[in-house]
């Protein structure tokens, strides 16, 4: 499902047996175990401190609260009446067993190139692998007329993509068969476009694959965060990244250039550490091959140590710059350098070159946290400074940021500030 509300929300999970199995379906049930985490089905079917899978996530859409669903094979309240042409029909085409259109909430858009293998791997896991749990499902908060099903049914025929007979051949050449499955995985389970594509006046996402446009993976900002921009662009898309950097990064939850916060801080430690070295590398390929946004202004990003030796000197003494050093030199550094995979770099950073400051004024406002994983088990962290500056000062020290070491972001306002201060719930601050 779509990571929105649930990424902050959602906990890591490790799922119970239910049955016993054997042979060829203990093999089957593994496989569905594996793909379940591709498709971080945990993020939006497990509350925070509940049962796996059992639902009741609140997921914040514009027309009102949504509760994800129990998906354990609970016959009462979950899923275990389903066949597996129920089940099949739930994930890849939007329609609930008794015939209602989902909420797109549930990214079937994506779900629907999933082949129908995966499918049935991703049935037996559910039904054999994962503990039934008796919890009822809950109504939406969302008001009438605009809780009425029937324009979902609409909104499915206009926006939802056919559904695939199987996974794309794959070509003879080894990096092309690696391609086809790092798309696979991109565009189908890891459902990567339901957070980072923008989306348009039907709230669809306005590209679902690359050759629909560059829209696709251009960005998209959700609850407060901007997802960003994973296509070819150097300021602020993976342009300076390399293969194996995005690989790092979503193994770890950090590299040489950032570090996982917000909602994708959740999704590496759910979903992409526990993937397979092979399907990482394929998902970073894929990634690779996308073009910037716009390949006329993607000229790469310079570092610049002016403002790093005017901050040495006391040579700059604006409000933007005094606030920097007196709370986020000790971290990142005069230089904007901060120190690898501990304190992210500022410096030429793609989410603080994004032309949408969004995420950079809600981590300064209300912090955020790496994710622990396998490869790197420190979760360090960075507290919030709502409580502590105005949205004035919050202003100046972003806008310092944004243009120090080499970064070519725009300014940022106290009204820009004020917007996300209210949107994410976080502390008035000090009145001065």
């Amino acid at each position: 499902m779509i990571k929105q509300t649930i990424m902050a929300l959602a906990c890591a999970v490790v799922s119970l047996p239910a049955f016993a199995a054997d042979g060829a379906d203990a093999a089957l049930i593994k496989k569905g175990e594996y793909l379940s985490r591709a498709g971080d089905c945990v993020a939006c079917h497990t509350v925070k401190g509940g049962k796996p899978y059992a639902g009741g996530l609140g997921l914040d859409s514009p027309l009102g609260m949504i509760y994800s669903t129990n998906i354990t094979p609970d016959k009462d309240t979950g899923i275990g009446n389903y066949t597996l042409e129920d089940f099949d029909r739930a994930v890849r085409h939007g329609v609930a067993k008794d015939g209602h259109t989902l909420y797109p909430a549930m990214p079937y858009t994506s779900y629907a190139k999933v082949s129908p293998d995966d499918v049935k791997a991703l049935y037996a896991y559910f039904m054999q692998g994962v503990a039934p749990v008796r919890q009822e499902n809950r109504d939406t908060d969302i008001v009438w007329p605009l809780s009425m099903r029937w324009p979902l049914t609409v909104w499915r025929w206009v926006y939802a993509p056919d559904v695939a007979d199987a996974v794309p051949a794959s070509a003879s050449a080894a990096d092309q068969a690696v391609m086809l499955r790092g798309k696979y995985l991109v565009e189908g389970l890891g459902h990567c476009g339901a957070c980072h594509t923008p989306r348009g006046v039907g709230l669809q996402e306005k590209a679902l694959t690359d050759a629909d446009g560059t829209a696709f993976l251009s960005g998209g900002v959700i609850e407060g965060w901007l997802a960003k921009n994973l296509r070819g662009d150097s300021a602020d898309g993976l342009g300076s990244w390399s293969q194996a950097d995005i690989v790092a990064f979503l193994k770890s939850g950090r590299n040489s250039h950032s570090a996982a916060f917000g909602g994708m801080a959740q999704v590496v430690a759910d979903s992409t550490q526990h993937l397979s070295d092979e399907d990482l590398n394929a998902i970073a390929a894929y990634l690779k091959s996308l073009k910037p946004v716009d390949e006329k202004a993607n000229a790469k990003l310079a570092y610049d140590d002016k403002a790093a030796q005017d901050l040495r000197v006391g040579r700059d003494t604006s409000n933007g710059a005094l606030q920097f050093l007196n709370n986020c030199a000790a971290c990142h550094r005069s230089t904007g350098k901060g120190y690898a995979e501990t304190f992210p770099q500022l410096a030429l950073s793609s989410t603080v070159n994004s032309s949408d400051p969004t995420s950079l004024i809600h981590i300064v406002l209300k912090g955020g946290q790496m994710p622990a994983t396998q490869a790197a088990p420190t979760a360090y962290g960075m507290p919030g400074f709502d409580w502590r500056l105005n949205d004035a000062e919050v202003a100046d020290v972003v806008t310092f940021v944004r243009g120090s070491w080499g970064n070519k972001g725009a300014a940022v306002t106290a009204s820009d500030v004020a917007k996300v201060r209210k949107e994410i719930g976080a502390d008035p601050g000090p009145k001065r």
